[in-house]
């Protein structure tokens, strides 16, 4: 059955909050939606979950949005700010379709600054992790502790990423329902339950009645796939993110999925360009915040200090 455009329009997208926290043990915090207006006629989005000035923000990896980080920010327990990446989410997508690093980390420093109790913990998964070292880089003043989600510059990413050229073969569906069913095809979403909670966050409904994914990457990743096979795509994470890490000065660490993008090779190569980071490795596939969120946000959690200082 399609789904009603104007229902999909209207639902409360923080509807699922109270379930995820009531399995969790907790109370469900207040949470809403932020925007902030950009140059160039662009706008950033965010989520704020919790009472009072966040110390913690969490930038999300490539195709995903910060409901990603929902389960792990309930987990945790602390005011959160969850960036929705340009490009992702309810954030404009860039006309230029540059979602570099170091591109992205201008708009995310204007969000600290405007929504965050600086420096603070600055957590980043995937694309959103070299992003996090790119502002680390740029505004030091900003970042009391640094925390890498399943991501370095030497990451490989396995066989992940032609199964992920291969999921965007389709990027509108009939509705929410045909999408769910679409990704559970592909092993993504974990439960029935979590996948529609995923797919609802992470799609809009057009005009037309269609249901599209509402990041830009579905839409990059299907020209790429028209694209000549002997077409050159400029990779995201590049040597530059090593540059930017080797320039960090707040405490770094690096949180590996065990069945995720970072392999033990890549880790012990992140370990030995950078000696004074620490390593932890969960037993989690590469969205970490998804399937093993408390785990993370204890981790997290060790990084707050109580002054918004540098630990």
């Amino acid at each position: 059955m399609t789904e009603n455009p104007t229902a999909a329009r209207t639902r409360d997208e923080f509807a699922y909050l109270p379930g995820q926290a009531e399995r969790l043990g907790r109370e469900a915090p207040s949470a809403e939606r932020l925007a902030l207006d950009l140059p160039g006629g662009r706008a950033l989005s965010a989520l704020r979950l919790g009472t009072g000035l966040p110390q913690v923000v969490l930038l999300h990896g490539a195709g995903l949005n910060a409901h990603t980080w929902d389960t792990t920010a309930l987990a945790l327990g602390a005011p959160v700010l969850a960036i929705d990446l340009p490009g992702h989410g309810d954030s404009t997508w860039r006309d230029d379709a540059d979602y570099r690093p170091r591109t992205l980390a201008p708009d995310v420093i204007l969000g600290i600054e405007e929504w965050a109790a600086a420096p603070v913990v600055l957590v980043g998964h995937s694309l959103g992790g070299i992003t996090a070292a790119a502002v680390a880089a740029q505004r030091p003043d900003l970042v009391a502790s640094l925390v890498l989600v399943d991501i370095t510059p030497g990451a490989s990413g396995g066989g992940g990423s032609a199964e992920l050229r291969r999921f965007y073969e389709r990027t509108d569906f009939d509705s929410r329902e045909a999408a769910v069913e679409h990704a559970m095809g592909f092993g993504l979403g974990g439960s029935l339950e979590d996948a529609r909670r995923g797919v609802f966050h992470n799609t809009r409904v057009r005009d037309d009645g269609r249901v599209e994914w509402k990041h830009h990457f579905a839409r990059i990743a299907q020209q790429a796939l028209a694209a000549p096979a002997d077409a050159a795509t400029p990779a995201l994470v590049d040597e530059s993110g090593w540059d930017d890490l080797a320039a960090v000065r707040a405490p770094l660490l690096l949180i590996r999925g065990e069945r995720g993008y970072v392999d033990t090779a890549a880790a012990d190569d992140f370990a030995r360009r950078l000696h004074d980071a620490e390593v932890v490795a969960l037993a989690a596939p590469h969205n970490v915040q998804e399937a093993a969120p408390v785990e993370l946000a204890e981790l997290i959690a060790s990084r707050i200090h109580p002054n918004g200082t540098r630990p």
